[in-house]
């Protein structure tokens, strides 16, 4: 399992629209090749059923598309939402955002904390993927999201 969180000034009620965490997940991160993600739901809100389909390149130099799929299974106003991996490339995937109500210096603000628990699969191979690419790759993409989060929440 692996945790990562951003303090925002902003409070809950106001950065908590449903959509704007979810739009975090459709911006990928530098060094994703070539990703295209969409929400499949209609509904402006995201919410518990949605689908997040992302589409990207193994690869960047070779055409070959790969496709994740992931559905928010929880969604709690103002706290939290899962998404699983429904199709993708790992074994599991279950990624919990979290929304935490804090006060500093006497302003209430919001602790958005990511928290993921994966398996890579594969076995040895997933292993060593895991030690060389993945672990690197997950730290990228966080703390990209990070830097994402200070441009939205403010």
């Amino acid at each position: 399992m692996r945790s990562n969180a951003y303090s925002s000034s902003s409070p809950i009620q106001e950065i908590y629209t449903g959509t704007e965490l979810v739009r975090l997940n459709l911006v990928p991160p530098p060094g994703i090749a070539d990703a295209q993600a969409t929400v499949t739901d209609h509904d402006p809100l995201a919410g518990a059923g949605s689908e997040i389909v992302t589409s990207f390149r193994v690869l960047p130099f070779l055409p070959f598309r790969a496709q994740w799929i992931a559905l928010i299974i929880e969604f709690e106003w103002n706290h939290h939402f899962v998404d699983v991996q429904k199709k993708g490339p790992f074994k599991s995937f279950r990624h919990r955002h979290e929304l935490l109500a804090e006060v500093r210096n006497g302003k209430t603000g919001t602790v958005v904390r990511d928290v993921i628990d994966y398996d890579v699969g594969f076995g040895l191979l997933g292993e060593f993927m895991q030690k060389f690419f993945i672990q690197n790759q997950l730290q990228r993409t966080f703390a990209y999201r990070q830097k994402a989060l200070e441009e939205l929440l403010g």
